[in-house]
């Protein structure tokens, strides 16, 4: 099939292309980029006033099979990612059995394959059960096909086993993406440790609870000569060491998520008057509706979020190159686990379906971010720290594209998404710009289509 894209604004990091032309696919290939081109296609997209991009990368998501298949499958966590315009996606091992042997991994990777489009990759547990005592074969996976490995929702405490993982992830020239949480000053916190913990009555995570592992893992990468990505930074002494570093030269990464660039904790509502301020929010249908018609658990993520004062840190982060990467960090869970309260409620919330809108409306409306370098920090940069050849609309390479509309305005409505879970802080916040198309292998894997033509 040949496919013809016809004025869109093309937007490619990799050659630092920002211009208006017509690209022609064919056998599911960039064939030609230019203006006014004459080839025949079998079908046309009008993109005019809309930006063609590198299909999005997400290097962090959750997709909870096997196991968790009532939170999210690789089906309905793919087709999620096709609406948000990611057409590669990153899964972490997290899962039940987790993902620390060759044969879970395989199982991910091969019905990834059958069931999506989407290009799944499955980074390998570091330690067994991701228990943290003893390390995975990784020779053994990364020879099966894990291109990165991660022990995301938990740290590796063992600093000899932590430095072990570094020195084997180094002889195999493969990231480590790293969760950075050490565990024993958490201390049962559920929110940041600020002002807020008081107002909401919750016991909180302080910064140096991220920082201290974001440290100690930068040193210990350094000198093993691995390749270390930092997952969902959230603190301004994180970016401090990222700017630091990278100052020095030396090859660390990292990824900022949109709930922690958009929201803070001032942000959470409050709970209900009725109760008393030390007492958790029993269930969701007790829970206070802000003005937009949040719920309260919906706030509840690891890394929390942080005051503004670290948002702004993030933020800035982002424009001057200090975070390399915009990731999702992809968390879905039932309403039945979120309706726990606070406390007893797990960490996380979904991002796939929202996250390249909310990149638009407070980082490029902004002033931050160019949409050049959106896609580089949605695409081309993800593309580089999986090395993977991707996040680029290069003649002769593969035709994973997105088509965004920078000028549709709506409102996030948590029950179009077609993850299995909805558990987002964004339902009713109005947005700017949605994508249009996803494109894989030169097909079309997703096309919005609109309410009004749906009836």
């Amino acid at each position: 099939m040949s496919l013809m894209i016809k004025g869109g604004r093309v937007l490619d990091p990799a050659t630092d292309t920002d211009k208006i032309a017509d690209i022609f696919i064919d056998d599911g290939v960039v064939k030609k980029i230019g203006t006014k081109l004459k080839e025949k296609a079998d079908e046309t997209i009008d993109a005019s006033g809309k930006y063609v991009m590198p299909g999005f990368i997400d290097l962090h998501v959750h997709l909870r099979d096997p196991g968790q298949t009532d939170k999210e499958t690789i089906e309905t966590g793919a087709a999620a990612a096709a609406k948000g315009g990611y057409t590669t996606i990153m899964a972490m091992p997290n899962t039940k059995p987790v993902v620390d042997n060759s044969d879970v991994l395989s199982y991910v990777l091969n019905k990834g394959k059958s069931v999506t489009p989407v290009h799944i990759y499955q980074a390998g547990a570091i330690t067994v059960g991701m228990e943290g005592e003893k390390l995975t074969d990784m020779e053994d996976m990364a020879a099966h096909g894990a291109i990165a490995f991660s022990e995301d929702g938990k740290s590796v405490m063992s600093t000899k086993l932590c430095r072990d993982a570094m020195h084997m992830l180094a002889k195999l020239d493969l990231p480590f993406l790293d969760h950075c949480e050490e565990k024993t000053l958490v201390e049962g916190g559920v929110i940041n440790e600020d002002d807020n913990c008081k107002r909401l009555g919750l016991p909180g995570i302080h910064n140096t609870v991220e920082n201290v592992i974001a440290a100690r893992d930068y040193l210990l990468a350094t000198e093993a000569g691995a390749r270390l990505h930092l997952c969902h930074c959230s603190t301004r002494e994180v970016v401090d060491m990222l700017r630091a570093a990278k100052k020095l030269g030396h090859p660390v990464t990292a990824e900022v998520c949109p709930h922690h660039f958009t929201l803070t904790s001032d942000d959470i509502p409050d709970a209900p008057k009725a109760m008393k301020p030390e007492e958790d929010t029993p269930t969701l249908s007790a829970m206070p509706m802000n003005k937009a018609g949040f719920e309260m658990v919906n706030y509840k993520m690891n890394p929390p979020l942080r005051t503004a004062a670290d948002r702004d840190a993030l933020i800035e982060g982002l424009r001057d190159g200090a975070i390399d990467c915009i990731a999702t960090d992809h968390a879905p869970h039932s309403a039945a686990d979120k309706n726990k309260g606070m406390r007893e409620a797990p960490f996380g919330i979904v991002g796939l379906e929202t996250a390249a809108a909310l990149t638009y409306s407070e980082l490029v409306l902004k002033d931050v971010l160019t949409p050049l370098q959106m896609a580089e920090k949605m695409s081309y940069n993800p593309a580089k720290v999986l090395r993977l050849d991707a996040g680029t609309i290069t003649e002769g390479k593969d035709a994973d594209l997105v088509i965004f509309d920078p000028d549709a305005v709506y409102t996030i409505d948590k029950k179009t998404f077609v993850s299995k879970s909805q558990n987002t802080p964004f339902h009713g916040r109005k947005v700017t710009g949605r994508v249009d198309t996803t494109i894989i292998g030169g097909d079309i894997v997703y096309q919005y289509e609109s309410e009004e033509k749906k009836k």
